[in-house]
C-alpha cells in the first residue's frame, strides 16, 4: 500500500497549483497549503480508496480555501449567511453571490469592494464611513467616487446571443502602417486582453484579428473569438471562449486546414488575466487541458510565477530599453515591459500608444512588440523570431528564410520580423 509521502509527491505540484490559482497571496497561499498537508496527514487513514488520494486531497484544499475567504469576508464586514458554499469557491479574492452586480464587484479590488459594501448594502452615511475605517472624509468621498466608476466599467451591459451572425472576415492585404516614436512619457494602461489572442475575457465581449505576412502583407489566417458564457474549472469561476481559426496550418492534426475550433476558459481579476483550461481536437479525439495538468498545460498556456498570468496594470518597469532596433536588458524567460510611446497611424488612423516588448513569452527564441493605447486595446502585434528558432522544422535560419525582413537585435542576437497581428478593434 502507498504511503501518505509517495501519495503526496505524486500530487504535490496539483495541489499547489490549485491553491495559489485561488489565493493572490504568495504568503496566503503557503498558510493555506501548510494547513491542508497536516490536515491530509491528520486523516490519511480515513482514506479508504488510495486510487481516488488526487480528488481527496484536493477537496481538502478547497474546504481550507472556503475557510480563508470566510475569514477575508468577516474583515470586509460581507455577511455570509447570503452566500453559499459555491459561491465562496468560485471566486480568487473572496466571497461573492453569484448574480451581474456581484460578479461585478468580485472583479474590483479589495477597497472598492469594502467602500461599496458599507455605502449601499449597509447604507451607511460618508462621514460614519469615515469613522469606522479611521480615513479622512475627503478619503472616503475620492474612493467611493472611484469604486463607482471601476464598477461601472466592468458591469457587463452586453450579452452574447445564440445564433449571432459569423462575423466579417478581415482584409486579405495588411493595410499600411506606420510607427513613429515620440518624446512624450510612456503612459500606463490597463491592459486586460489574454496574452496572445487579444479578446478581453469578459460577458458580451468578441473579436476578429488575422495574422498577416510581413514579407508580403498577405493574410495567412483569421480567428473569430467571442465569449460564451459563464464557466467553472476545478471551483475557479471564469468564461468560456470560443475561437476559431481559419485558414490556419494543420499544426494540430486537427483534419481540416481551413477550419479549428478550441475553447478556452479564462479568468481576469483586477491584477492578472490567466488561462484556466484549453481544449481541442487532434487526430479526432477532444483533447482537455487544464492548469491541474502540469507541463502539458503549462508551457502552451501558463504564465508568471505560479501561473499566475499577464498583469493587467501596466507601468514601465525599466527591465527592457529599445533604441532604434535594438533591445537590451533583462531577457531571461517570460519578460514583459513598456518600452516607449509611439505614434501607430493604420490605414490612415492614428493611435497614441505605448509600445509592449515581450521576450520569451510565448516560446523560447520569441519577441514581439505590442502596440497598445489608453483604452488598454492591442492596436498593432508584431512577431520576431530568433534566427535560429525552430531550425529543425524550417532547416534554414530566418535572416535566410526571410532576408528582405526587418531585423532586430535583442542583447546582441539577431530577430527577424515574421508576421503582423491586427483586429477588427481596429479596422
Amino acid at each position: 500500500m502507498e504511503s501518505f509521502d509517495t501519495l503526496l509527491n505524486a500530487n504535490r505540484s496539483a495541489v499547489e497549483h490549485f491553491v495559489r490559482f485561488k489565493l493572490h497571496s504568495a504568503e496566503d497561499a503557503d498558510d493555506v497549503l501548510q494547513e491542508v498537508y497536516l490536515t491530509a496527514y491528520q486523516k490519511f487513514g480515513q482514506l479508504k480508496n488510495r486510487d481516488a488520494f488526487r480528488a481527496w486531497i484536493i477537496s481538502i484544499a478547497r474546504n481550507k480555501c472556503n475557510d480563508f475567504f470566510r475569514k477575508q469576508a468577516a474583515r470586509l464586514e460581507i455577511p455570509l449567511d447570503t452566500l453559499d458554499v459555491r459561491t465562496l469557491t468560485d471566486s480568487r479574492f473572496g466571497p461573492a453571490e453569484n448574480t451581474a452586480v456581484l460578479d461585478t464587484l468580485e472583479r474590483l479590488g479589495t477597497k472598492d469592494k469594502q467602500i461599496l459594501y458599507l455605502y449601499f448594502w449597509k447604507e451607511m452615511p460618508q462621514a460614519d464611513i469615515a469613522r469606522q475605517l479611521d480615513l479622512p472624509l475627503g478619503t472616503v468621498k475620492s474612493r467611493l467616487h472611484t469604486a463607482k466608476q471601476n464598477f461601472k466599467k466592468n458591469y457587463p451591459h452586453q450579452t452574447v446571443k445564440k445564433g449571432d451572425d459569423t462575423m466579417t472576415k478581415l482584409p486579405e492585404i495588411m493595410p499600411d502602417y506606420q510607427i513613429e516614436p515620440t518624446d512624450l512619457p510612456p503612459f500606463s494602461a490597463k491592459w486586460e486582453e489574454l496574452q496572445g489572442w487579444l479578446l478581453v475575457p469578459r460577458l458580451g465581449e468578441k473579436l476578429s484579428w488575422g495574422l498577416y505576412e510581413a514579407a508580403d502583407g498577405r493574410r495567412t489566417e483569421y480567428t473569430e473569438m467571442q465569449v460564451l458564457g459563464k464557466a467553472e474549472v476545478h471551483g475557479i469561476e471564469g468564461v468560456e471562449i470560443s475561437a476559431v481559426q481559419y485558414d490556419a496550418e494543420d499544426y494540430y492534426r486537427t483534419g481540416s486546414v481551413d477550419r479549428m475550433e478550441r475553447r478556452f476558459i479564462a479568468q481576469l481579476t483586477d491584477t492578472h488575466c490567466r488561462y484556466l483550461a484549453e481544449s481541442h481536437t487532434e487526430n479526432g479525439v477532444r483533447k482537455f487541458f487544464t492548469f491541474l495538468d502540469g507541463d502539458a498545460f503549462l508551457n502552451n498556456w501558463g504564465f508568471g510565477e505560479d501561473n499566475c498570468g499577464n498583469e493587467t496594470n501596466l507601468v514601465q518597469k525599466g527591465l527592457l530599453k529599445l533604441s532604434g532596433n535594438t533591445v537590451t536588458g533583462h531577457t531571461e524567460k517570460e519578460t514583459v515591459d513598456i518600452v516607449g510611446r509611439y505614434t501607430v497611424t493604420v490605414a490612415g488612423k492614428a493611435y497614441d500608444t505605448v509600445c509592449v516588448m515581450d521576450i520569451q513569452c510565448f516560446n523560447d527564441g520569441v519577441a514581439s512588440e505590442q502596440y497598445i493605447d489608453k483604452n488598454g486595446r492591442t492596436v498593432l502585434w508584431r512577431r520576431f523570431n530568433r534566427n535560429d528558432w525552430a531550425f529543425d522544422r524550417y532547416k534554414q535560419l530566418w535572416s535566410e528564410k526571410l532576408p528582405k525582413n526587418e531585423q532586430i537585435t535583442v542583447n546582441g542576437m539577431t530577430y527577424v520580423h515574421w508576421y503582423d497581428c491586427l483586429s477588427d478593434y481596429v479596422l
